[in-house]
């Protein structure tokens, strides 16, 4: 008869977010995974078969659950819009000056560390992106309808754009985390909009 478990996976997943989102996925061990979790290798193999990899991928879907919608707030409002789309890219450029923002996204992290080789990563990438891409193509519609954007303004194009530009964003602020520079970036992708 098998053991019951000892953990709560859900807690697991929480600890090896945090030290993937940390350490990235190449320079987490398993070892480094047991001392964030308290859980031993073959818990964490039984309970994740694929056992790093697996881990792996489903601390970033969790990342996508439970972090993406406190990063994207208000941008996910049916009634969002330019402002809400500001908000998104002012919030990415306070975490950005903190010490704990400098870690920057879980998942910008992982398109540049490994989705060109990992095709499960790169899916929940992906789906982040599109997730993205959603949400301010609305914003940009509902912006155009309310006459806040010029009137040539194509939503799902410039949508495309800014999320081009806060992934860019992020990637910057973590190699140069100068106010200046940040909010340079973000303000002329804005300019574009009016």
């Amino acid at each position: 008869m098998p053991r019951p478990r000892e953990f709560d996976p859900d807690a697991v997943l929480n600890q090896a977010m945090l030290r993937f989102w940390e350490r990235g996925y190449r320079a987490t061990s398993i070892e480094d995974l047991v001392k964030a979790t308290g859980v031993k290798p073959g818990s964490i193999y039984s309970a994740f078969p694929g056992g790093k990899h697996a881990l792996f991928v489903k601390s970033l879907e969790r990342y996508s659950k439970l972090v993406v919608p406190q990063k994207l707030g208000r941008l996910e409002a049916p009634g969002a819009s330019v402002a809400e789309v500001r908000g998104y890219f002012d919030g990415l450029v306070r975490d950005l000056l903190s010490p704990e923002g400098r870690q920057g996204c879980l998942l910008v992290n992982t398109a540049i560390e490994n989705a060109a080789e990992d095709d499960a990563a790169a899916a929940v990438v992906r789906g982040h992106l599109a997730r993205l891409e959603r949400c301010m193509t609305h914003a940009l519609e509902n912006a155009a309808r309310r006459d806040e954007v010029r009137d040539s303004l194509d939503p799902g194009g410039t949508a495309k754009l800014l999320v081009a530009t806060c992934q860019g964003l992020m990637v910057v602020g973590k190699a140069n985390p100068d106010e200046a520079v940040l909010r340079a970036i973000v303000d002329n992708a804005f300019t574009a909009l009016s």
